[in-house]
């Protein structure tokens, strides 16, 4: 087993207060005691391994889930058998959201790698924003920031080419990944070209096609998993729809 699907138990069992996620998750700005509080009621579940899945859709709504380690994927199944992926979960991220309306989930969420899954109980959870009003501002901001991405998403799957959705992308794990203290230019992606390109609304040997020709222009370099972003500036501009495209390059 390599080094990178261990898990350290005691690394899953660090307290909200100590914990390197804090100013993502909802210990964000809260007091000392009002931390302590909130760790009473969290689990740490297990580690859970790739494949793994973390509720199905149906299931009954009970429990928001941050991600401490790891990563996970979200998608609805298919009446064929297929699934179309609707997002991936990096650390500090919180899963679930959407479901407190409906009372139970309407997609399923499966593991990636590996990864650790701190569980909230949402009753519990409301009894806590009761009394504690910096705890339900942070559940606000992140209500507005899941209903922010789905907007993100729309918008980039209904205007921009093919070329602009795999930069944009790209753009979007370096971001989260650096708000993590991560390497925003060097990192491994968890997920394969297919499920990219089921996220993102394009056939896989597109997506295969894309990232040969980024690294053959420079943009960023490519080992597998293995991501290096080269040039964010020329990334920044194609994503924006500022780039010329290959074609538009090969009639000038």
């Amino acid at each position: 087993m390599s080094q990178e699907t261990v898990i350290s138990i005691e690394a899953v069992r660090v307290a909200c207060r100590n914990c390197s996620l804090g100013t993502l998750c909802l210990p964000m700005a809260l007091a000392p005691a009002d931390v302590d509080r909130l760790e009473d009621i969290v689990k740490h579940t297990r580690p859970l391994h790739r494949g793994d899945l973390l509720f199905r859709s149906g299931d009954r709504f009970r429990s928001l889930y941050v991600v401490k380690t790891g990563s996970l994927k979200s998608f609805a199944a298919n009446p064929d058998g297929g699934e179309q992926v609707l997002g991936f979960h990096l650390p500090g991220e919180i899963i679930g959201l959407d479901a407190i309306d409906r009372l139970s989930h309407a997609y399923c969420t499966k593991v990636l790698e590996t990864s650790a899954i701190c569980e909230i109980p949402f009753r519990r959870l409301e009894e806590l924003t009761a009394t504690i009003p910096g705890l339900q501002h942070q559940l606000y901001r992140l209500l507005s920031k899941e209903i922010g991405h789905d907007t993100d998403m729309l918008l980039l799957l209904g205007k921009k080419s093919a070329e602009e959705r795999l930069a944009a992308f790209l753009l979007n794990m370096s971001k989260r990944l650096q708000r993590r203290g991560l390497s925003s230019t060097d990192f491994h992606l968890s997920m394969s070209r297919h499920e990219i390109g089921n996220y993102l609304g394009l056939a896989v040997e597109t997506v295969s096609r894309l990232f040969t020709r980024f690294q053959d222009d420079g943009l960023l370099g490519v080992d597998r998993k293995h991501i290096e972003l080269f040039d964010m500036d020329a990334l920044e501009i194609l994503a924006d729809g500022m780039g010329p495209t290959r074609q538009q390059q090969q009639r000038s």
